[in-house]
């Protein structure tokens, strides 16, 4: 049955090859851009199908009128993907805290406003699925990507509780987690603070070239994700949690281990604080 998607960032990336796929598979896409070319590069993909809408979601007055006026003039939204967002690289000590908020403006505040601008609709119909595309590193992290992995730790935890808030409307929430992917994260989209500490440097100074080395090349194939998402908003009960990639799928396993087993070194500790039964 064809779906009305509303997806953000539809300019490249994962945005672009949700909203292509999606269009191929006979939906109805609207997409947020930033720019008039890249609106009318969008519409240009699917004459009828393919609505574009010019939106920053840190214009976090502009969302609702925004959303109001695609339910009204195009239809209901059916499917929210929260794809707009970027990184940020940088050791935390050199990394100002403007960078920090900049950062989860976009990667949380702006998924968190357009959900809340869809919710009201989704809820009176019973029925909706609010997809947020967050990161392996919502779940791992490595140095220099602090305030990256802040972000998407904050949105894995705000669509876990969201699920729970919003199950018994008919409403699903799934936080989906890329591994690395051939997209722009690493290159051209990606923010990177300019190095200033030199205690850094043999730590930091090899992440950050074997990351610039590897853009292009990573395993992860946007259009693959893309025909996972499609099968992703066709099922009765997604899942909350959805992995995508074979080094997402290690590196998270490995932390899920690793983490059980630091909880049982500590069990003692962690039982010591309990008050005595009465």
């Amino acid at each position: 049955m064809s779906k009305i998607l509303l997806i953000t960032g539809v300019s490249s990336g994962f945005g672009r090859a949700f909203a292509q796929a999606a269009l191929d598979a006979g939906h109805t896409v609207v997409g947020t851009v930033r720019d008039a070319a890249a609106l009318n590069a969008f519409q240009a993909l699917s004459s009828g199908r393919a609505h574009g809408v010019l939106l920053d979601v840190t214009d976090f007055d502009a969302i609702d009128p925004v959303v109001q006026r695609i339910e009204a003039q195009i239809g209901p939204v059916d499917v929210l993907v929260n794809n707009a967002g970027y990184g940020h690289e940088g050791i935390l000590e050199e990394s100002p805290l403007s960078e920090m908020r900049r950062q989860f403006d976009v990667n949380v505040f702006g998924a968190v406003a357009m959900t809340k601008a869809v919710l009201p609709a989704m809820r009176q119909r019973r029925r909706g699925h609010v997809i947020n595309i967050t990161s392996m590193g919502g779940f791992i992290t490595m140095p220099g990507i602090a305030y990256y992995c802040g972000s998407k730790f904050a949105l894995e935890g705000i669509s876990e509780t969201l699920a729970k808030e919003v199950a018994g409307f008919g409403i699903h929430v799934t936080a989906v987690e890329p591994g690395s992917f051939r997209t722009d994260w690493a290159g051209r989209s990606m923010v990177r603070t300019e190095r200033a500490i030199a205690d850094y440097d043999a730590l930091f100074d090899p992440i950050r070239s074997a990351r610039e080395a590897k853009s292009g090349k990573q395993l992860g194939d946007p259009v693959k994700a893309a025909q996972a998402l499609l099968q992703l908003i066709e099922l009765p009960d997604p899942p909350v949690h959805l992995l995508l990639g074979s080094d997402a799928l290690a590196l998270v396993t490995q932390k899920l281990d690793d983490l059980r087993a630091e909880i049982a070194q500590w069990e003692s500790l962690t039982r010591s604080t309990d008050a005595p039964m009465q």
